[in-house]
């Protein structure tokens, strides 16, 4: 059976060439045949030169997401179970699988799995589709990671909005095995940390921030510390072991914060704070107040998720990073972190530059960090670097 094809308008082959792995509908010039959403589909330049095999979605801006760049590689079972495994066997050569752990196993586009991503918690499985063309196909990766790993359950979450822009209708909810543990926890670094897989931001746990927060507590110790958007205590708890003086831990979550307070007690860790508050608001108090702190750590969540929402961003930026020059005493360490991948490491440089000199501060880079290294970065696809942490 003869697979349809995508022909490409004139001079947009190249990043397809170059393995770039999403094809928007504006570079295409016309469909040969009539490929059901889903279905698999070469995609050919103006000149009739095979370029790559993908799947296509007649709903999304995606219009094919490339997975093989063989001409007439099937995209079936067993290429998915190769793709599915060399990301397993990859992250336990680096030791990052094991019983009490929590790793990502499949990071979508630099797995070369683009829609498909895949954490493991203490041997339970989060699972986030978003794309419609792998959303299709989850059973046959439940049964491919069932032969593979043995899960002991695997959860299903959904990305906000990720229905409307792909065209399908999936909820959160159990995928294979029974419902997740309330009490489910991992391991990082001698400390553990209670894991939420069905109610948790993201997939219950921020994975990527795993180096980070390592590099962080290293300069913590003696310092009293102020950690934003602290979620379940993850920077937190690893300045408080380390030896911060205390640590002032706020979040407007609730729930998050109910988390934090239970990972302190279950880590015997007394010297930490818990301040539900709207975290600008709370900033802007201590400034009033005059305090001052040796660390402060701001983790704020994506402000960015578009190109035309990078000026609010970089505002939001500005008023979280003034607020932190001002409250941090002399010498001390400021840890700030970015999860908008629309928002470059220039940015930031520019940005920085632009308040030390408004706030007559000195102001040196001493690390530029980004994600953790189940998080790795597909140089065909520079929208995997997304985490900046200074």
């Amino acid at each position: 059976m003869s697979v349809p094809r995508i022909i490409l308008k004139a001079r947009r082959a190249l990043p397809f060439f170059s393995r770039h792995p999403w094809v928007f509908a504006g570079a295409i010039e016309r469909v040969e045949g009539a490929p059901d959403d889903g279905a698999e589909v070469d995609v050919v330049s103006g000149t009739n030169e095979f370029i790559a095999r993908g799947l296509f979605n007649s709903q999304s801006k995606i219009r094919v997401r490339l997975y093989s760049w063989v001409p007439g590689q099937p995209l079936d079972r067993d290429f998915f179970r190769e793709k599915l495994a060399r990301s397993i066997k990859f992250r336990e050569t680096l030791g990052l699988r094991g019983p009490g752990k929590g790793c990502r196993l499949v990071f979508s586009e630099a797995d070369g799995i683009s829609g498909c991503t895949i954490d493991e918690y203490s041997g339970w499985l989060a699972m986030q589709f978003t794309s419609l063309v792998i959303a299709q196909r989850r059973e046959m990766f439940a049964d491919i990671l069932d032969e593979l790993i043995q899960p002991k359950g695997m959860y299903l979450r959904t990305e906000k909005g990720i229905n409307k822009l792909e065209g399908f209708d999936i909820r959160d909810g159990v995928l294979r095995g029974p419902q997740p543990p309330a009490d489910l926890t991992i391991e990082e670094d001698g400390l553990h940390f209670l894991v939420n897989l069905t109610e948790g931001q993201k997939t219950g746990y921020f994975l990527d921030q795993r180096d980070n927060r390592r590099a962080a507590a290293r300069l913590a110790k003696g310092r009293r510390v102020l950690d934003a958007f602290s979620y379940t205590g993850g920077f937190g708890l690893h300045a408080a072991k380390a030896g911060a003086l205390n640590v002032e831990c706020v979040d407007v979550s609730e729930p998050a914060l109910s988390m934090a307070r239970s990972n302190a007690e279950r880590n015997g860790l007394a010297n930490l704070e818990f301040i539900r508050s709207d975290v600008f608001v709370h900033l802007e108090n201590r400034v009033k107040e005059g305090q001052r702190y040796g660390m402060i750590i701001l983790d704020p969540p994506k402000f960015a998720r578009s190109k035309a929402s990078i000026p609010d961003a970089i505002r939001g930026y500005r008023r979280l990073q003034t607020f932190a020059m001002r409250l941090l005493e002399p010498d001390g360490i400021l840890v700030t972190c970015c999860c908008s991948g629309s928002i470059t490491t220039e940015m930031l440089d520019e940005l920085l530059l632009q308040i030390a000199i408004l706030e007559k501060r000195d102001v040196q880079i001493l690390a530029k960090l980004g994600q953790a290294l189940d998080h790795p970065v597909a140089v065909s696809c520079p929208e995997t670097a997304y985490l900046k942490c200074y």
